[in-house]
């Protein structure tokens, strides 16, 4: 983990910048191209997001400086280091592009892009995001909650858990080349999870769309999990019967469990999860219980050890 002693507060951008930045994207036709923020691999044929501030969703936070949102990443089909898929993820063709929804469904159906994007109404919503590794961001994502996706497939009773499978193409993705993960990475919630407001289909950041190293053309966003819970580039979604056995899981069982709620009481092996370090700032701060949503999923694991469904 690399953090450089010469970001200070002053680096983080203030609310109303961030504002009147936002209402220029919205006002503008297509994506702003943003030279040497790491975004000159952005989806070329964006249609143009245009979204609605969802007050539910919004902080008393100001948002993460956008550079640092979209430069440093963990996405490993790309590369290990943090700091490199930004300047790797250009070679991402996010067009044409698909996500297949089977499994328990009564409607079993292929998405192209294009129909989700006019599936509902784009909202945005500025969540808390936080990785496993210790750092977080508050980030203004774009999207609609995922249930309004499933729902179009109708989930039979046997539907209990919901199973993401992202695109694994070593000739665009140089990370996929390593063995690094059993590759599709695959990632799961259980239904009660995937079909909570808070989680959202996630088509783009900061009012454009997102960046090929922020997860393009399409991922998922659950706020109250760490990081590796919001899978990235998804081309399958299947609704199962059984827990899925994910990606992580899968490699470091002792690691890194099905559930993943941000939990400052339960360590990871190697680190404390007490504490976090938001991306542009220096001091670290509490880490809070479900990353602070828990009013509104708390309830979904009412009676369960969650030092043991980690």
């Amino acid at each position: 983990m690399r953090f450089k002693s010469d970001i200070s507060e002053n680096d983080v951008t203030p609310q109303p910048v961030f504002e009147s930045r936002r209402d220029f994207i919205r006002q503008s036709v297509g994506v702003v191209a943003l030279g040497g923020l790491g975004l000159s691999s952005m989806n070329s044929h964006a249609e143009g997001l245009t979204s609605t501030p969802n007050p539910s969703f919004r902080l008393d936070e100001t948002p993460t400086p956008l550079e640092k949102v979209t430069t440093y990443n963990n996405f490993y089909e790309f590369s290990t280091d943090k700091e490199e898929p930004h300047l790797r993820a250009g070679s991402l063709k996010t067009r044409p592009w698909s996500i297949r929804v089977e499994g328990e469904v009564n409607k079993p159906k292929t998405f192209a892009i294009e129909d989700i994007l006019k599936m509902a109404p784009l909202e945005e919503r500025i969540y808390r995001f936080r990785c496993v590794e210790t750092w977080s961001m508050v980030v203004p994502w774009v999207g609609f909650p995922l249930s309004v996706l499933l729902k179009a497939v109708e989930p039979t009773g046997n539907a209990k858990f919901v199973e993401f499978v992202t695109l694994s193409d070593p000739e665009q993705m140089p990370g996929v080349k390593r063995a690094v993960l059993d590759w599709p990475y695959r990632e799961g919630l259980r239904i009660d999870e995937a079909m909570n407001p808070l989680t959202l289909v996630t088509v783009g950041l900061y009012g454009e769309v997102l960046p090929n190293q922020n997860g393009a053309p399409v991922r998922i966003i659950v706020p109250w999990k760490y990081g590796f819970k919001s899978a990235k580039s998804i081309v399958s979604i299947r609704l199962t019967e059984t827990m899925p056995t994910t990606s992580w899981m899968k490699a470091g069982p002792s690691e890194y469990g099905f559930y993943a709620n941000v939990n400052p009481e339960v360590d990871h092996p190697r680190w404390s999860q007490a504490r976090e370090r938001r991306l542009g700032e220096f001091l670290k701060r509490p880490t809070l219980a479900f990353n602070g949503y828990g009013d509104q999923v708390a309830s979904l694991y009412q009676g369960m050890d969650l030092a043991r469904n980690f």
